[in-house]
């Protein structure tokens, strides 16, 4: 399927941040794994459960060049695995390799981001890139939590990224994680206005994010 489809990257960037020695790790919707899965790029370190659907999904990890990590942010047993995946995260993007994090996985709700992106990136000294993934034909999976969403064969996925984030010098983590979760909905309003609707955070709507719709409107780049 990802040999099928074309990707069109708006914002890219990027190649300023690899010529500049920046670390970056991304922050994308827990619905948009599959599509992100298919546009990813090597040497992506990917948090990934230690559930019997987590084991499922990482063959495909390996064979798209990324490197699962595994652990989950849920409760109990599986926090204390999430917090050793975290560490492992770290260990990565200290590396010099990206890494991704679903923001509102795994359980919800829809477009909640928690503050592991937010400790993922001060711990690294690395930025964070939201991202949103489109495919402009898709299955959505409209009763799952997520609506998790399926690129179809032959199709174009869309993928557009904020610009980068860092968590300032006073800003507490809580802030920082505000910040990411108010970016992530305001390209997603933007984007993709109707599956945003569906995401719980009380934000301001689609009308008041287009007040500020010239920033994230750019030039797609050629397909990729």
């Amino acid at each position: 399927m990802r040999s099928t489809c074309r990707v069109r990257v708006a914002n890219d960037i990027r190649p300023v941040l690899r010529r500049s020695g920046i670390p970056y790790v991304f922050a994308i919707l827990h619905s948009h794994q599959f599509a992100a899965l298919m546009v990813a790029e090597k040497g992506l370190g990917a948090m990934v459960s230690r559930s019997a659907d987590g084991e499922m999904i990482v063959p495909s990890l390996t064979l798209c060049g990324c490197v699962p990590v595994r652990g989950s942010s849920g409760q109990g047993t599986a926090n204390r695995g999430g917090r050793t995946a975290l560490r492992n995260l770290i260990r990565h993007v200290r590396n010099g390799c990206p890494a991704c994090l679903t923001v509102d996985g795994p359980r919800g709700p829809r477009g909640r981001v928690h503050k592991g992106i937010g400790d993922l990136s001060r711990q690294s000294d690395a930025v964070v890139l939201a991202a949103v993934v489109v495919p402009r034909r898709r299955w959505i999976v409209s009763k799952a939590w997520d609506r998790m969403q399926i690129p179809k064969p032959f199709t174009t996925i869309d993928l557009y990224f904020s610009q980068p984030l860092v968590c300032g010098a006073e800003e507490t983590l809580e802030t920082y994680r505000r910040r990411i979760q108010e970016t992530l909905a305001e390209i997603e309003s933007l984007v993709d206005p109707d599956e945003f609707t569906y995401s719980a955070p009380r934000l301001p709507g689609p009308s008041v994010f287009r007040q500020r719709a010239e920033k994230l409107r750019l030039p797609r780049s050629n397909a990729a």
